[in-house]
């Protein structure tokens, strides 16, 4: 006799972290998903040099739904990363943090000035996770960067199509990321063009991480007036 798969919608808790307070004065909002195996805790604290340059600069980091130890759990010790999905399951996972990332820029924006600017910034799975979420988001951010990670090619083209019309899209790669090779950053650049968008590619001398430089090259430019 076979199982038969059901679902079951159910309320649970998510955990995001922020770096400054959401007021009339926020000019910016950055909404920062991190990469697999990763947690929000201290993925955040990549941005903290931002924020305390830029006060009106508000940073959020939602953090995925699952989490699971990374080593031998010895002791209860174990290092502990999360996930935005597998693929298991994939398509109820995809819509579970939806409809999280929703609710919580909905919370976020509600607090803010209605001129407020939003940048989002997926790290590695978290670009993926990105690029899904903002199809069904609730606003228009300013600018999509997408850093150690890609857009994912098995979304719909005429939704990835509508999706990235107007939106300035940014590529962000260490010049040693073992994920990211030149034939894949080229292969992607030429995935969005035939969607119509010509991404800004930055690089960095480095691997699979974040770079504070380049982040802040990136707040300068977000900082434009041609994004307000």
């Amino acid at each position: 006799m076979t199982a038969q798969e059901h679902h079951l919608a159910v309320t649970r808790t998510a955990r995001y972290f922020q770096l400054g307070d959401v007021s009339a004065q926020t000019r910016q909002v950055w909404v920062v998903c991190h990469g697999y195996g990763q947690l929000a805790e201290y993925f955040i604290r990549h941005f903290a040099v931002l924020v305390a340059a830029d006060p009106t600069l508000v940073v959020v980091a939602p953090e995925g739904l699952s989490r699971f130890y990374l080593e031998n759990n010895t002791n209860g010790r174990g290092r502990i990363g999360a996930t935005w999905m597998t693929r298991e399951d994939r398509l109820a996972e995809i819509d579970d943090y939806v409809h999280y990332l929703n609710q919580l820029t909905d919370r976020i924006l509600a607090a803010a000035s209605g001129n407020v600017r939003v940048t989002v910034l997926g790290f590695s799975q978290g670009a993926a996770t990105v690029s899904r979420w903002l199809t069904r988001a609730r606003f228009k951010p300013v600018r999509l960067v997408l850093w150690a990670g890609v857009f994912p090619p098995d979304m719909e083209l005429p939704v990835a199509a509508q999706l990235l019309r107007g939106l300035p899209v940014t590529l962000v790669a260490g010049t040693q990321d073992p994920f990211v090779a030149p034939d894949k950053l080229a292969m992607q650049q030429q995935f969005l063009k035939k969607l119509g968008v010509e991404p800004e590619v930055l690089r960095f001398e480095g691997n699979h991480t974040l770079h504070a430089e380049t982040l802040r090259h990136i707040h300068s430019r977000s900082s434009l007036a041609d994004f307000a």
